[in-house]
């Protein structure tokens, strides 16, 4: 499986259409039974992710454009897996906000750690959000600028 250098497997789980779902220390990882990459990332790439027990699936949300990941979950019980895609992912949260812009709509504003442990800041508006707007970007700004103050990052 092509993990990065000092990776390693944490959890995985047999997926509906025969390939694995496999969470390592730094990402996550949809492999073919031969171990080729289908699809994935890294935690601090994902935005939220959510188990419906009702479907046994899980849905993965990403901090980009890419379409949510679809994990419906085959043989077997995925707790261990979805409990540590949960840990995975709260574990790269360092401090997070969320900026109300009106309308209903936010912002996500996050200090978060890369899998070296490295801390940089993360916007994520909802989808229709325009943060090039000058007042929604005046907002974002003042919200990052203080989670990096309150996290030890430089504004």
């Amino acid at each position: 499986m092509d993990l990065p250098p000092g990776d390693r497997v944490l959890a995985a789980a047999h997926l509906a259409d025969g390939t694995w779902g496999v969470a390592s220390f730094r990402c996550l990882r949809v492999v073919s039974d031969a171990g080729a990459r289908v699809a994935g990332g890294n935690w601090w790439d994902v935005d939220r992710a959510g188990f419906d027990p009702e479907t046994s699936t899980m849905r993965v949300q990403w901090v980009d454009n890419r379409p949510d990941l679809e994990l419906p979950f085959g043989k077997g019980n995925p707790s261990a897996f979805a409990l540590t895609v949960r840990e995975r992912v709260q574990r790269s949260v360092i401090l997070a906000d969320s900026v109300p812009l009106g309308g209903g709509k936010t912002a996500r504003v996050a200090v978060r750690r890369d899998g070296d442990g490295v801390m940089f800041s993360q916007v994520v508006g909802d989808p229709g959000v325009d943060l090039g707007n000058p007042r929604i970007a005046a907002l974002v700004d003042d919200a990052e600028a203080r989670v990096r103050l309150a996290s030890g990052l430089p504004e």
